[in-house]
């Protein structure tokens, strides 16, 4: 009886909050527009109204045009001064109809976009969802140089407020605290969830932090290194670089050489860890000119496909895992440029300075952005034990 009790309140409670959902329809635009009226903390509301969904509606900031809207919901827009020279805008979206669930949404990338995909998603399933620009505007690096405040934003601060400014909105729309917080983030976004987790338990009681960037600093500079192997920024006369093209050969050959590791012959290598590609094996013999790679270029392979040491020997990053050349964007690191994400990276928030030539990128510069680790971004070690005190769950 005592179960059935506790199941039967739980049931009511949720109704109640449906009812009283349902009960303020007819006067929801109005309690939506009375937002622009609340003061908290630090915010200022920018903008409160009523969407009937579903309709796209215009997005501010320079990653998008529209998004779209799929459950009538009140749309609040608002921005934190997070400190005198930082600030971070956001956005809340209020189902008509609400469970009492929180979600808080990431991002991806140098993180400087509102996540309307999921802002979408998660109202459509009735939660109460909101999401940010992480401090800064699109997904260029170039506002950290010289902004320490901006870039702590990025690192560790954004989401947290977000968190906190979007429960009291949320909380004032509907008279009612919600009664469970969730986060969703993937990549950049996995390592925000991972560092609520650390820093913020009190934040959220469910984070998904898929594929979650971690390792930031050493991300980035392998992004980087791999680049250099073939001879980026400028391949221009380097034997090592690798055309396009020759890419596909390199592809087949791994396909060829670890297909079967798992004893079934289907296209898939099943576990790249298992595959120790031998590039040899596609060298150029006497007089062959196409689909084979010169001596230079096998040696550029063998440093791609190992893990990445630094100069005491300590493991960096991971190697890149056979097989990934298969997919084209994954070529992007190959191309003769640095990639814009570490290259933002290191000249504007490790080295400030945005003049920087990687062409003196090396093993050093890795260790130098590892140390100096800026705005304490490497989520790579901490303690969740209070957020595992508190009944958190992490996946």
């Amino acid at each position: 009886m005592l179960v059935l009790g506790l199941y039967t309140s739980l049931v009511l409670v949720s109704l109640v909050r449906q009812v009283v959902s349902a009960e303020n329809h007819d006067t929801r635009a109005s309690s939506c527009a009375e937002l622009v009226q609340l003061r908290l903390e630090n915010t200022t509301i920018l903008s409160a109204s009523h969407v009937s969904g579903p309709v796209n509606v215009s997005t501010p900031g320079s990653c998008q045009s529209q998004a779209l809207v799929s459950s009538s919901l009140c749309r609040v827009q608002f921005v934190i001064n997070t400190t005198s020279t930082s600030a971070v805008h956001a956005e809340a979206w209020l189902p008509d109809t609400w469970f009492g669930r929180f979600l808080g949404l990431g991002n991806g990338g140098l993180g400087g976009c509102v996540d309307y995909v999921n802002l979408d998603y998660g109202t459509s399933l009735h939660f109460a969802a909101v999401g940010s620009d992480n401090g800064h505007d699109g997904n260029s690096g170039s506002v950290f140089l010289d902004h320490p405040e901006v870039l702590n934003d990025f690192a560790f601060r954004a989401i947290h407020v977000e968190a906190v400014i979007g429960k009291q909105i949320v909380e004032a729309y509907y008279g009612l605290p919600h009664h469970k917080s969730y986060y969703l983030g993937c990549s950049l976004g996995g390592r925000q969830g991972t560092q609520e987790a650390l820093k913020f338990p009190e934040d959220f009681d469910g984070i998904v932090a898929g594929s979650p960037a971690t390792n930031f600093n050493n991300l980035q500079g392998w992004s980087a290194i791999l680049g250099r192997f073939v001879g980026a920024p400028d391949p221009t006369g380097n034997p090592r670089f690798i055309p396009a093209d020759l890419w596909n050969t390199i592809a087949a050959e791994v396909l060829k050489q670890c297909d079967e590791l798992d004893g079934v012959e289907d296209g898939i290598i099943t576990e790249p860890d298992d595959c120790q590609f031998r590039p040899e094996a596609i060298v150029c013999t006497a007089g062959q000119t196409t689909g084979c790679l010169t001596s230079a270029q096998i040696d550029a392979l063998h440093e791609i496909y190992q893990p990445l040491f630094g100069t005491s020997g300590d493991l960096l990053y991971s190697r890149y895992d056979p097989g990934a050349e298969a997919d084209g964007d994954a070529q992007a690191f190959f191309s003769g440029s640095i990639l814009s994400f570490p290259n933002d990276w290191y000249r504007f928030a490790v080295l400030n300075d945005s003049s920087f030539s990687f062409e003196n990128f090396d093993l050093d510069t890795i260790e130098l952005g590892d140390r100096i680790d800026p705005g304490g971004i490497q989520t790579f070690n901490g303690d969740l034990s209070t957020f595992e005190a508190r009944g958190g769950k992490f996946l």
